[in-house]
């Protein structure tokens, strides 16, 4: 539990709080979280319990997988408010837990109607999780997948509004909120808005933003949300939060039949000549094999410390940290490295003439800066664990090596 105030800052008085190698900086949330001292301790004690696992009983451990559910049913919620309590009492019935965003959004390309002709809206290079399941199910049914398209530097909100005007055959527009090559955000409101009036289905995979960014699911209203729990919530892998409309609580199939989301009763009695009922909400869409003690015990502790932090100020705090990034890029004269539109959570810094790249990607290695270089791209998504002082270092890392690659090059 942490105090109300406790405000995450711009500088290193938070870097307690996680593990780090030293001589290393790490700048890859995007790919996974940093380790939450809370969260290695949960996994240490949960792994010393798991010795005599005949110890925790039935009602403990249903108790643990509520707290984690409700815990993350109150951030898609947009209720990781800091509030300094860390309780993120949110609506249980809301969230199922799977084990990938993969999984989940198998579940709404299962269950969401699709027809021959009709079409499921992505983004071109979106990650694979939110677009493997569509390209299956168009297949199945004989409907289309528009990819949509941007320029560099164009707006990726007006492209996908361009695209729903031009197609009315458009059924489902499966979004993130945060691309994950280079954090640029998509408008949800005004998509959800059109995207209701067009009569098309919303799937968000905020598995870029949940724990970053605030989410505001009551505005957009999607029938189905996933997001991982080892990236911006700081859990551990094998641990995702799908969340659920209210009409596909009642209706919906899963794409496996396991006992966790089925009601057994007081004597855990599963008839042959009848499936026992779905438990409330959601939960009939949960995953066999993912509330392991350990792992839930993991979720529940960083969960906890997203809560008591509060959403809108680690969004606040991290976007301090690339706001110093690009600051010190502009300062380096690489500002044609950047990309346009105010900072995210998280960025990708493009060297234009693409001969640059891989000079600084072996100076950060050097470095012992760790970052994603995928398509082009610099990706960098600091935590609360570095401070800008730090990002300040690597621009001017970047512009040494872009100055030696010049050198060379001349």
């Amino acid at each position: 539990m942490h105090d109300a105030d406790d405000c995450p800052p711009a500088d290193h008085a938070l870097a307690d709080r996680f593990i780090m190698t030293a001589g290393t900086l790490y700048l890859d949330t995007a790919a996974q979280g940093p380790r939450l001292r809370t969260v290695q301790a949960a996994a240490q004690a949960a792994l010393e319990a798991s010795i005599a696992p005949w110890r925790l009983s039935m009602p403990a451990w249903e108790a643990s997988i509520e707290s984690v559910r409700t815990r993350a049913a109150a951030l898609f919620d947009g209720d990781g408010d800091g509030d300094g309590d860390g309780d993120g009492d949110g609506d249980g019935d809301a969230v199922a837990l799977v084990p990938s965003a993969a999984y989940g959004l198998a579940i709404a390309a299962r269950n969401l109607p699709l027809a021959a002709g009709e079409a499921v809206l992505v983004l071109d290079g979106q990650f694979p999780s939110n677009l493997l399941a569509w390209q299956q199910r168009c297949s199945e049914v004989a409907a289309r997948l528009v990819a949509v398209r941007r320029d560099h530097g164009a707006d990726w909100t007006d492209a996908v509004l361009a695209a729903l005007d031009a197609d009315p055959a458009i059924r489902v527009l499966a979004l993130p909120q945060a691309y994950w090559h280079d954090g640029a955000l998509l408008d949800l409101d005004r998509i959800a808005v059109r995207a209701r009036a067009a009569g098309a289905a919303l799937v968000l995979d905020l598995s870029q933003s949940l724990g970053a960014l605030p989410a505001d699911i009551a505005r957009w209203q999607p029938d189905f949300a996933v997001a991982v729990g080892h990236k911006w919530l700081l859990g551990a892998p094998g641990l995702a939060y799908l969340w659920v409309a209210p009409r596909w609580r009642e209706r919906g199939v899963s794409i496996e039949q396991h006992w966790l989301a089925r009601d057994g009763g007081d004597g855990w009695h599963f008839p042959a000549d009848r499936p026992a009922p779905y438990r409330a909400g959601a939960r009939r869409y949960d995953a066999g094999g993912v509330a392991d003690p350990m792992r839930l015990a993991m979720a529940d502790a960083a969960l906890a410390q997203v809560h008591a932090w509060g959403v809108a100020r680690i969004a606040a705090a991290v976007c301090t940290r690339t706001t110093a990034l690009q600051s010190a890029l502009l300062e380096h004269g690489l500002g044609d490295w950047l990309p346009p539109g105010p900072p995210a959570h998280f960025v990708g810094v493009r060297e234009p003439g693409g001969g640059m790249l891989a000079t600084a990607v072996a100076a950060m290695a050097a470095a012992g800066v760790v970052v994603t270089a995928r398509h082009g791209l610099l990706r960098f998504a600091p935590h609360l664990h570095v401070g800008t002082d730090d990002l300040q270092r690597v621009a001017t890392i970047i512009a040494a090596a872009a100055r030696s690659a010049d050198r060379h090059r001349g």
